[in-house]
């Protein structure tokens, strides 16, 4: 059975707040962060933001490429997300996209923990919407960490680097 076209007096089809309350409840059920469906010409997307720091279990800790004594270890794996990003050395990500460490799959990359690095010098590439955009090095200073993995996706503002 097609389901009833409701329409405004404008012609413009009425919004069904049902199926958006369906909606959302289908993305709690299944734990998926977004959903779209399109019925007579109406398409509703229903889409919930979720911060990395939540949706990370406690077991999995920010990748350090550095070797780490074991109860050091057990301390990073507490640590949250968020603490980096008030690290003065931060190197936030200035966009949403995928995260590569090198400008080709066999090349070297551009940078690994103790590399020291010049203003400007870049560290990693964010491939967004197939545009490979560099990522520059805001000071010049030694990598300590590297917060993120070669083809993670990214968000705006997550912590990628730390320069010290």
């Amino acid at each position: 059975m097609a389901p009833k076209d409701k329409s405004t007096a404008g012609g413009k089809p009425e919004i069904d707040k049902e199926l958006i309350r369906e909606l959302a409840k289908l993305l709690d059920e299944t734990g998926l962060t977004e959903i779209e469906i399109e019925r007579a010409g109406l398409r509703v997307r229903v889409a919930r933001n979720i911060s990395i720091a939540a949706a990370m279990p406690a077991s999995i800790a920010p990748v350090a490429h550095a070797p780490v004594a074991a109860a050091a270890g057990a301390v990073a794996a507490a640590a949250p997300v968020a603490d980096f990003a008030n690290h003065p050395g931060v190197v936030p990500s200035p966009m949403v996209g995928t995260a590569y460490f090198a400008p080709e799959p066999s090349a070297k990359p551009f940078i690994e923990v103790g590399t020291r690095v010049a203003a400007g010098q870049t560290l990693l590439i964010i491939e967004a919407m197939k545009t490979m955009n560099q990522i520059p090095s805001p000071r010049a200073g030694t990598v300590t960490q590297i917060l993120v993995e070669d083809g993670q996706p990214v968000e705006f503002g997550e912590p990628l680097v730390i320069i010290e």
